[in-house]
């Protein structure tokens, strides 16, 4: 009988199949491509989502101003000096105004009695309202202390904010970076109070400081707080929203703030977005007062050229 012959055992070879060079380049190059289409659209979501956020803010923000005005019959005031009495009158703009009205010098509530003086005081030298003994006449907060982004000013800008006090307080946005201070904050917002009494908004070339020449709205309102310039940036950087950086101060001044907050649907004559009331500006995703990102309440339609 003849024996069968063993089929031969086919051997395995020990090397392991590989990519080529080749084909490890096109891979990474693809995962490049995508990379690149998809950081776009995550930081285009991610914008969205801080533009959300904002508008929420100010949201709160109107709610509480507005319960702020059924308490008091008008809103708080924004100019931008103290109420001291002539002669001892100091800066204090109108975000420090809008962040006391919201939330009290010491964050503990709103006094009653204030006349919005930097210091506290009843007057020059007298009282100061803000001590733990007065809380049973404080009113407010308007606002929840968790969520109102308030912040000494020396939080922001470190200790140069001559010529406030480092200890005022402002409402900041939600676009928080790290700033030079070490705290991560937004950057104030902007608050100004509608003269009702008043019908112009113009630019003039002889506009003078704290004199808003019969306009709605006076831009030195918050003037020498923008006036601080970028705090993330070493030395004084200016803002867009007061001045034209192709121009010398003060013939600049207040162009850009009384171009950009214009009610283009109104033609018979120049009135401002909410002409009856007041408005906020945020200096949007770039921290920078004046640009295309800046939000607003009322329809911010940037003029990057302007007349």
């Amino acid at each position: 009988m003849k024996e069968k012959k063993m089929k031969p055992v086919i051997k395995q070879s020990n090397k392991k199949a590989a990519f080529t060079i080749v084909e490890l380049l096109t891979v990474m190059s693809i995962i490049v491509i995508l990379i690149g289409l998809l950081v776009p659209s995550l930081n285009m979501a991610k914008r969205y989502a801080k533009k959300v956020r904002q508008a929420a803010q100010f949201h709160s923000i109107d709610a509480a101003i507005e319960l702020f005005n059924n308490e008091y019959d008008g809103y708080p005031p924004s100019d931008a000096m103290d109420g001291a009495p002539p002669g001892n009158k100091e800066p204090y703009c109108g975000a420090m105004k809008l962040c006391e009205a919201m939330m009290g010098q010491d964050l503990m509530g709103f006094h009653p009695n204030s006349r919005f003086i930097r210091t506290g005081e009843i007057s020059p030298g007298g009282r100061n309202l803000y001590v733990p003994e007065t809380l049973n006449a404080r009113k407010g907060t308007y606002l929840p202390l968790e969520s109102a982004n308030a912040y000494m000013l020396q939080d922001i800008y470190d200790t140069d904010v001559d010529p406030f006090l480092p200890a005022s307080r402002v409402l900041c946005d939600v676009y928080t970076r790290e700033q030079r201070s070490g705290m991560k904050t937004g950057m104030p917002i902007l608050y100004y109070k509608a003269d009702t009494a008043n019908n112009l908004h113009i630019y003039s070339d002889a506009i003078t400081p704290f004199d808003s020449q019969g306009n709605i709205y006076n831009y030195w309102d918050n003037h020498l707080l923008v006036g601080l310039g970028k705090p993330w940036e070493v030395g004084l950087t200016r803002h867009k929203l007061f001045s034209d950086p192709d121009a010398a101060p003060p013939e600049d001044e207040g162009k850009r703030f009384y171009w950009n907050t214009r009610n283009e649907k109104i033609t018979t004559a120049k009135r401002p977005y909410r002409a009856d009331s007041y408005i906020l500006i945020s200096a949007g995703y770039d921290g920078e007062y004046g640009t295309v990102d800046d939000i607003c309440n009322f329809e911010w339609k940037y003029q990057e050229s302007l007349p």
